[in-house]
């Protein structure tokens, strides 16, 4: 049952993946040719966001469907961690692209250049739009994987972008200041980079092993050491193979005459119970293996 769960989730979630993909990628074309003909340094950045966004939506996508495949004798956990990778470089990217408009900004405030702020603020009107669905789409499974999560995080920056393209582009149509068009640039970058700090973050922590988010390992340990027939735990490890697949592993070790399945059995639901922990594997000993333990 958990398995063909996991497949249909998978099989909506790339249905609202290829839709986005295709929306974003559509208008991306469209925002890089506005920004080059009206000379808006903010168009051209929220065409940046929207081609992190499109790579974004791609590789969530190839991580998918990649992560399907089954394990083998190599890689014996399957290709689901491949979706933390994909969040990983998703992260990178908006960093790098937001550094560049940083710099690229700074320039233009120094020695402003003209803007066809009327142009401007059709495309970013149009780009609110195309966001607004993308953002639709993707809230659904954004809090089951991280993978769509990051997505949704690009489409949700690139959508407050827009937002201030528009902003920027009715200022100049009133004003004409000219160096509005680079501050609103700066602005997209600094609003994203915290954002793609949290996300770099998540999927480092993942990539090294760490526990999940929100799990006292001293409290997995005191639960198990609570049951009855277990004198000692070691070797207890929790980890994330993918965005939302938890593994535990521990070795119990037994009090005189306890029932070793009867301890194990018992070990399994309280971690499902208590922590929510379902892919549990339990070593039971009489006498701890651990080194050092006999000396």
């Amino acid at each position: 049952m958990g398995a063909g769960h996991d497949h249909g989730a998978g099989q909506a979630n790339a249905r609202r993946l290829t839709i986005a993909l295709a929306l974003t990628s559509t208008f991306l074309v469209a925002e890089v040719i506005a920004g080059l003909a009206f000379n808006s340094l903010a168009l051209l950045s929220d065409a940046a966001h929207m081609f992190t966004d499109a790579a974004a939506l791609a590789i969530a996508l190839a991580a998918i469907r990649i992560g399907r495949r089954k394990p083998t004798d190599t890689f014996t956990f399957g290709y689901r961690r491949f979706e933390i990778l994909a969040a990983a470089f998703n992260a990178v990217l908006l960093f790098a692209v937001a550094i560049y408009v940083l710099v690229e900004g700074i320039k233009r405030i120094v020695e402003p250049e003209p803007v066809q702020s009327m142009g401007m603020l059709v495309v970013a009107v149009l780009g609110l739009g195309i966001n607004l669905i993308a953002m639709r789409l993707l809230s659904g499974a954004k809090d089951k994987s991280l993978n769509v999560k990051g997505a949704y995080l690009e489409v949700w920056a690139d959508m407050l972008g827009s937002l201030g393209v528009i902003a920027g582009a009715v200022v100049i149509r009133l004003t004409g200041w000219r160096f509005v068009d680079p501050i609103v640039a700066i602005g997209i970058g600094l609003w994203v980079l915290p954002r793609t700090w949290i996300l770099l973050k998540e999927s480092t922590r993942i990539l090294l092993e760490g526990a999940p988010t929100g799990l006292a390992l001293t409290k997995v340990r005191m639960s198990i050491e609570a049951i009855s027939g277990v004198a000692a735990t070691h070797e207890l490890h929790v980890w994330t193979t993918g965005a939302d697949e938890a593994t535990c592993t521990v070795h119990v070790v037994l009090t005189d005459q306890a029932d070793g399945e009867e301890v194990r059995r018992t070990v399994c639901e309280r971690l499902a119970a208590d922590f929510d922990l379902h892919h549990v594997t339990v070593q039971v000993e009489a006498s701890s293996c651990e080194p050092g333990a006999h000396a």
